[in-house]
């Protein structure tokens, strides 16, 4: 008869574990294993479960040795534990001797080494395996389906789709999914529509699709159309709008799951969209309401709720508090340090912001295009000119194209320091059109340095991108008053008594430029 104390802890071990409290699970096993207690497969195999779900390798690795001293190597679901364990370790040797001396082998014996292969990457020795596959289940053909997406062959997937038996809404999701991914969103809403049954994750995998390809209004009517909505649905909206730079949606919408007739509370994930949104209208004050709401419900900040933070604080001018953060996460990866060096940047630290770029580099973290934005940034405040140029040509070094918001920045410090022809040549040599910022930077560099020729070029070039924009007006006007230039058809205009646009107006003028007429206005 079964020891009743080994009975009930394996009855809890399991319980923890099928209910998500792996690391509960976990020490609960180490426990009764201090306490003498002669375990069953049961409680070994769960264990092995808990160890998978939260990579604790030494833990899985010592219950690996228990499983020879107590002979369990022949037990087929305490084998298909270990090779789980070590797939999802994404160790695939070990997983394939383990799945190889298994003498028995059941569909979740398959779909574990096959979810390995597939999270490794290897698509060929996913393939073989699924083919080998004696018995298929759903699991099976969706992990598949997952991976052919994941690769961007929905061509295979969309096949396999088609040959399935049977179809549950994770097919149908990881379809969806696939295409998003893609970027096909088109295709994933065609998938969507089809779907005999949706679910919560439908709609957020579509919202995330929308929000990736800049269609908020589009995911904001699939949001408003679910009838109850969870802190998931709300977490990938406010998301969407947080990514979307439209920041007071995302504090409406903050706003609207915390009132009496919703009375949904917030998780991380919520907080850290709601930060991004601070950030973007530089709100250090809600911020820091947000550090002391997250107190009070009892929410402990971890390294990606810090990174949130010290983007704020570097965003609002607080650097010494963003270096604070910073400095106190576990693990620093390439959004912490890209939030630090923009921050750096933004605040004219250019010393500090090429330091934390090269304690980035020497960790073997490689900078994305937003890091150079930050380093160009640092470069710019301070005037530092051959060294922002130098920057600028390594992002290609890095296997990066500048984007127009690179060039822009370049465009400003070549202009600050009077070196306007090299940053007119800069705009011509352009692989992509220039947008506003970018012939906006040349103009007010010739604001400062009165240049008339680079002057006029720019200005052409914003009153045709931005024609109702009518500072650049302004700008042009201001570079002719300064050299004594204001031409015979550049008058005051007669007109004003009548119009009365303004109040306080000193002067205001119409003139003719490139065949259009503008007019601009002084105030007191």
């Amino acid at each position: 008869m079964q020891n009743p104390d080994v009975f009930s802890g394996t009855c809890t071990i399991r319980f923890l574990s099928r209910h998500g409290q792996f690391r509960e699970a976990f020490a609960l096993y180490v426990q009764m294993r201090r306490s003498g207690l002669c375990l069953s497969t049961f409680a070994v195999s769960s264990a092995l479960k808990a160890c998978a779900r939260i990579v604790n390798k030494m833990g899985g690795m010592s219950i690996h040795a228990q499983v020879h001293k107590y002979g369990f190597c022949g037990v087929v679901y305490v084998q298909t534990a270990l090779v789980d364990f070590y797939s999802k370790l994404g160790n695939m040797e070990t997983a394939r001797k383990v799945f190889d001396d298994m003498v028995e082998k059941n569909v979740v014996s398959w779909n574990s080494i096959l979810f390995g292969y597939l999270k490794s990457g290897d698509l060929a020795l996913a393939e073989s395996v699924f083919d080998q596959m004696p018995k298929k289940d759903v699991i099976s053909w969706n992990s598949m389906i997952s991976g052919y997406g994941r690769a961007r062959n929905m061509e295979q997937a969309c096949s396999l789709f088609r040959q399935m038996p049977e179809r549950n809404s994770a097919s149908w999701n990881a379809m969806i999914s696939g295409y998003v991914d893609c970027g096909k969103i088109e295709l994933a809403r065609t998938f969507f529509e089809a779907m005999p049954q949706r679910n919560n994750i439908s709609v957020i995998t579509m919202i995330s699709g929308y929000s990736k390809c800049g269609d908020v209004d589009s995911a904001c009517k699939l949001f408003d159309q679910m009838g109850e909505k969870d802190l998931f649905l709300f977490n990938a909206m406010i998301a969407c709008y947080a990514q979307n730079s439209r920041p007071k949606e995302a504090f409406q919408l903050f706003n609207k799951m915390l009132q009496p007739n919703v009375n949904i509370q917030p998780d991380k994930m919520t907080l850290a969209s709601v930060l991004s949104a601070c950030s973007q209208l530089g709100d250090l004050g809600f911020g820091t309401w947000i550090e002391s709401y997250m107190n009070q419900l009892g929410i402990s900040m971890d390294d990606h709720l810090a990174t949130a933070l010290i983007d704020l604080y570097a965003k609002c001018g607080s650097i010494d508090k963003a270096y604070e953060l910073f400095h106190g996460l576990q693990k620093k990866d390439l959004v912490a340090y890209t939030a630090m060096i923009l921050g750096c940047g933004i605040n004219g630290r250019a010393n500090d912001a090429i330091k934390l770029f090269e304690e980035m580099m020497d960790a073997q973290i490689y900078p994305n295009l937003v890091t150079f934005t930050g380093l160009l940034t640092a470069y710019n405040h301070v005037g530092l000119v051959e060294e922002g140029y130098q920057c600028f040509t390594s992002m290609r070094k890095h296997g990066l194209l500048p984007s127009a918001d690179h060039y822009g920045i370049m465009v400003d410090l070549l202009g600050r320091a009077g070196r306007l022809e090299e940053a007119y040549e800069l705009i011509k040599s352009m692989p992509m059109q220039p947008h506003a910022g970018v012939w906006g930077a040349l103009l007010l560099a010739c604001r400062v340095h009165n240049n008339v020729e680079f002057g006029e070029i720019a200005a052409k070039h914003c009153f045709e991108l931005e024609p109702d924009t009518s500072g650049y007006c302004s700008l042009l006007a201001n570079i002719y008053a300064s050299v004594g230039r204001y031409p015979s058809w550049c008058r005051p205009c007669w007109m004003m008594s009548k119009v009365n646009l303004l109040e306080n107006v000193q002067s205001f003028f119409f003139f003719e430029f490139q065949n259009k007429f503008y007019c601009f206005w002084e105030g007191q």
